[in-house]
């Protein structure tokens, strides 16, 4: 779809402030895994360095595909700040509901250590502007800014 690499791209020309990219997928739950990696990339340099010692259970429901990857890339934000989290999305499941979209999936990963993480930008907030979430030929896409 994007070629070789990760399934990512930071998008330096879009948000001056904050941390723009797009993440894709063959399929909408590997867009969603994509697209937290993506986030969480912007808050540790090295995602390989995330020991999986933790595991929580993420579930959202959402009228829309794009609100429901919004309330997810949310979950992993208000994890690192209430709990000191750093989590990778390992598992996603979307299903259709009545009027909209559930998603069932587990984080892994670890308490935030200094010593063992090189941390980046302080990931305060998905934002609204220019979100975006689509089918592609080939799978799909979104488009996401960081308030950092």
């Amino acid at each position: 779809m994007r070629g070789v690499g990760l399934p990512y791209r930071y998008l330096e020309e879009v948000a001056t402030a904050d941390v723009a990219f797009e993440a894709w997928g063959e399929t909408l739950e590997e867009m969603f895994i994509a697209a937290a990696d993506a986030t969480v990339n912007v808050m540790v340099d090295d995602l390989e360095t995330l020991a999986e010692q933790v595991k929580r259970p993420l579930e959202a429901d959402a009228e829309t595909v794009e609100m429901l990857l919004f309330a997810v890339l949310q979950e992993l934000i208000y994890l690192k700040d209430a709990e000191g989290l750093l989590l990778r999305l390992v598992r996603a499941g979307i299903s259709s509901l009545d009027g909209g979209y559930r998603f069932a999936g587990e984080a892994r990963g670890e308490a935030i250590d200094a010593a063992r993480h090189e941390l980046l930008a302080d990931v305060k907030a998905v934002t609204l502007h220019r979100f975006r979430v689509e089918k592609v030929s080939g799978g799909w896409e979104t488009m996401v800014i960081l308030d950092v």
